[in-house]
């Protein structure tokens, strides 16, 4: 009774009582509370609210708002190399602010490393050449571009463009850069890529070449 009363008297006991039944999502069987917000804030692409955060864990808004807020403050508490923000109206992951030298240096490291000099030239070829058709492109380059051609597309730098005109569904497929392409480059349009274009054969040279 003494230690019961001592507990009622204090009130900065009561968040740890509320906060130990966070864990369980009212299933002995699920996850608990915390860990089924860690696992859907892992793959968001934008904020979150408290609201849809709750109906998906079935759980009170306040409930999964104390959850989020204890969260972040043990990944501060804990220094990780990742916080969890409140912007924009939701919750998601950021990358710590001391960190961020570090992942843009690996970020580039990374992509100057998979994008090789057969890639980037493939790529000049489409972007200056565009819609054209792998077949066009290795008779420029002078060597098979299928795979090159394959990395380009699983990175979303080019994509297909349809079928070369008037040769059915049989004709060789064209393909053209993307959005995401222009994004990297920081363009608005192809029409402000760099004169480049008169460096590359014609078309017609192209499919002598070719044939």
């Amino acid at each position: 009774m003494t230690e019961q009363a001592d507990h009622a008297d204090h009130p900065e006991h009561q968040p740890e009582v509320q906060l130990a039944h966070l864990g369980h999502l009212g299933d002995d069987d699920g996850p608990a509370l915390r860990t089924a917000l860690e696992a859907i804030l892992m793959v968001v692409d934008e904020p979150v609210g408290e609201m849809l955060l709750a109906q998906v864990t079935e759980r009170p808004t306040d409930e999964v708002l104390e959850a989020l807020r204890s969260l972040a403050a043990e990944y501060d508490e804990a220094g990780r190399g990742f916080e969890l923000r409140q912007v924009a109206g939701g919750w998601r992951f950021y990358t710590r602010a001391t960190c961020a030298a570090y992942v843009e240096r690996f970020v580039l490291d990374g992509q100057q490393a998979r994008l090789t000099q057969a890639a980037l030239e493939t790529l000049a070829v489409v972007a200056y050449r565009q819609p054209v058709s792998r077949a066009r492109v290795s008779a420029v380059r002078g060597v098979n571009v299928d795979g090159v051609m394959r990395t380009l597309v699983n990175r979303g730098l080019v994509e297909e463009a349809g079928r070369e005109a008037g040769t059915g569904e049989g004709g060789s497929i064209l393909y053209q850069t993307t959005s995401h392409f222009l994004e990297r480059l920081g363009l608005r349009g192809i029409d402000e890529l760099p004169d480049l274009a008169p460096l590359l054969p014609e078309l017609d040279t192209v499919d002598d070449l070719a044939n």
